[in-house]
């Protein structure tokens, strides 16, 4: 084992005296006396290794109990910074909705609740009572988020009891929503029934999320006061046993949290499940991607591994960046439970824990090379991986519009603004999805699909549907239709500027940038941020909209359409009254010099950005041309001036405007 001091878990004093506000988690867990494995029996420094504030309040909390608890109960509008960081493991987040708060009264506390949804599969009964919960204790809406589940806004602190164990007791779950474990699980929100693979990487998606599901049962402690609380649903027996298996050194054994200890990861941890040549999950943006390999007959035998993506990064920050996923290797089917846990235990013991911006898993790899980390991962593994297998191009889907299930019955993927369910369209859902008790799946891209759809009820739900003037998809323009905003203000407490209220107008403004420079209907993904953390996924955008302060943006550009290459930084500060004069010579340039069926993505980065600022800088908008002053030339010589415009992708109004600057800088 490599025994470098990268984590709090190695060498950190766990065993020294327990603190008073531990309360009993030594009786609870024999784990504490215990060092990480990979730690060596001697540290190789006397001093402790240095440590973020939140590992003290998680190695405190007697798993994630306290001082949540306490804080829930008094009769504060909000709870105190070490039960707000807690908080995050149990689904929730304390926000200040800023646009509501009174003059001389300071913050407007309120809550917002995350769901566990693996797959983004939703059964018909959850979906109605999110929906019910929105109307009676949020703030009307529902939020699809980008990692396929629900987010419910405006929840006071007094309500989060009965939300949080009406959501538990209705077949639903906010376990590990947030916090310092692993998330979310995504899958392709596909439902074929007669393709294996689909139906593998929903399996998986959901075993994945259980396997590393937090186990100490301090959720329902908390939620409902220790209430053994009867699930209709059962683990897969394997992944039960797989995670208690420790051969290799990736459990505490005799602890409650198995995988996690007292100390949780160093940060979030993100997987997607995918089958080849699907990209509807941006799966190269996760902690972890995993690929479903099947044989020719539909039968599975494994999975390729993927490791290091992740998008979050802090503005003029050097040390943090986005970062795509590399190939790890490949597994048998018996082998993929083992796998995950040897990925989750590197990252664990290894991971950085003393600068929270530096510890995400991409940080390791990058840091330390993809050959490294698989040979610590193999350790814990107790294996070597094999090489990756070869896959097809990545495609992105988006499954919207109708299509048949493969089993007599259709679905419907409809186009939700920003993910945001709200007016008569939250009421039209709700009538066709509680009338036909439709299973839904929540998109990565965050949309809605409405599953098993008996053919003879489809005119109802398109005439249901259209009442509420929800827009079928080939009536969404292409700009709209692949565009993404996170929630930003006023509630996210990391926003700085608008996104999802902001980019309806942007996208109108861009549609008609489009128009006049010829590019009618031409799709372009375009995902904007109200701050650099990267919840919409923009450094994988055509073009990303980052906000860095009050109507200000960094504008990314370079990523493909299919989302499997990185934009970069184009422009690092751009008004958002300037977004026509930074576009408009871009798309125009896009317009005269792309290649057949070439994305302008692809585009920006085949070019570079010396040539697309040097074009900017003198293009001559389409709108001033007609107001030039006349200049007469011989007609040889404007044809000869047409003739290097065409092909430099320039008006000989532009070319013309250059090439005398150029003559006159230069006399």
């Amino acid at each position: 084992m490599e025994t470098t001091m990268g984590s709090v878990l190695r060498g950190t004093g766990i065993a020294g005296p327990r603190p008073a506000s531990t309360r009993g988690v030594a009786d609870r867990c024999p784990c504490v006396k215990i060092q990480a494995v990979a730690t060596p029996s001697k540290p190789p420094s006397a001093r402790p290794a240095r440590r973020s504030a939140v590992e003290t309040i998680k190695q405190e909390s007697d798993f994630l109990r306290h001082p949540l608890m306490e804080e829930l109960v008094n009769d504060n509008p909000n709870i105190n910074e070490p039960a707000m960081q807690l908080m995050k493991f149990h689904g929730s987040y304390q926000q200040d909705h800023r646009e509501k708060r009174a003059f001389g009264q300071g913050k407007f506390y309120q809550f917002m609740m995350r769901t566990r949804q693996p797959a983004g599969k939703v059964h018909w009964q959850l979906y109605v009572v999110m929906d019910d919960l929105s109307d009676q204790f949020g703030s009307g809406t529902l939020r699809l988020t980008t990692r396929q589940t629900f987010q419910l806004h405006g929840v006071l602190k007094e309500n989060l009891k009965t939300v949080f164990s009406t959501v538990i007791k209705n077949m639903g779950s906010t376990l590990g929503a947030c916090g310092d474990v692993n998330r979310n699980v995504c899958a392709p929100p596909a439902p074929f029934t007669d393709r294996p693979e689909y139906t593998y990487a929903v399996e998986y998606a959901k075993n994945f999320a259980d396997l590393l599901a937090p186990q100490s049962g301090a959720y329902y402690d908390v939620w409902l006061d220790g209430e053994k609380f009867v699930s209709v649903y059962n683990e897969d027996p394997k992944v039960t046993e797989d995670r208690m298996f420790n051969e290799f050194g990736t459990n505490f054994d005799g602890c409650p949290e198995p995988i996690y200890g007292t100390q949780f990861l160093p940060r979030k941890f993100k997987i997607a499940v995918t089958v080849p040549g699907d990209n509807s999950v941006d799966v190269f943006t996760n902690d972890v991607g995993v690929v479903v390999i099947c044989d020719d007959n539909g039968e599975l035998q494994g999975f390729n591994l993927l490791v290091g993506g992740g998008m979050g990064r802090t503005h003029r920050t050097k040390s943090t960046f986005p970062r795509l996923a590399d190939p790890l290797g490949y597994v048998d089917k018996d082998d993929i439970y083992h796998a995950i846990k040897a990925i989750v235990a590197t990252q664990r013991d290894y991971g950085r824990r003393d600068d929270r911006r530096q510890s995400r898993l991409k940080y390791l790899v990058d840091s330390w090379g993809i050959d490294r980390f698989r040979r610590v991962a193999e350790q814990y593994l107790g294996k070597k991986m094999e090489p990756f297998k070869p896959l097809p191009e990545w495609k992105y889907e988006d499954y919207l519009g109708w299509g048949e299930q493969g089993d007599g019955k259709l679905y419907y993927g409809i186009y939700v603004r920003n993910g945001r369910v709200l007016g008569d369209m939250k009421k039209a859902f709700r009538m066709v999805i509680e009338r036909y008790e439709l299973p839904t799946l929540i998109t990565a891209t965050q949309n809605l699909i409405l599953c098993d759809i008996d053919p003879a009820w489809k005119a109802d739900i398109e005439g249901t549907l259209r009442v509420a003037n929800v827009e079928d998809v080939v009536e969404i323009d292409d700009i709209e239709r692949y565009s993404m905003a996170c929630p930003a203000l006023p509630l996210c407490g990391l926003a700085i500027g608008e996104a999802e209220r902001g980019l309806p107008d942007v996208n109108k403004r861009i549609n008609v940038l489009l128009r006049k420079v010829g590019l009618a209907e031409t799709p372009i993904v375009v995902r904007m941020t109200g701050c650099p953390n990267g919840c919409a996924r923009p450094y994988i955008a055509e073009i990303g909209l980052v906000c860095d302060g009050p109507n200000s943006y960094q504008v990314w550009l370079g990523a493909d359409a299919n989302q499997t290459r990185l934009s970069e930084c184009f422009k690092d500060r751009m008004r958002l009254h300037d977004l026509e004069a930074t576009l408009e010579p871009l798309f125009f340039y896009y317009a005269q010099s792309s290649k057949p069926s070439e994305g302008f993505g692809d585009f920006c980065s085949r070019l570079g950005f010396d040539a697309l600022r040097e074009y900017s800088a003198s293009y001559i908008p389409v709108d001033d041309v007609d107001a030039l002053p006349q200049l007469g030339v011989d007609q040889d010589v404007f044809d000869k001036l047409k003739e290097v415009a065409d092909a430099q992708g320039k008006t000989v109004e532009h070319l013309a405007s250059e090439t005398l600057e150029n003559f006159v800088d230069s006399s």
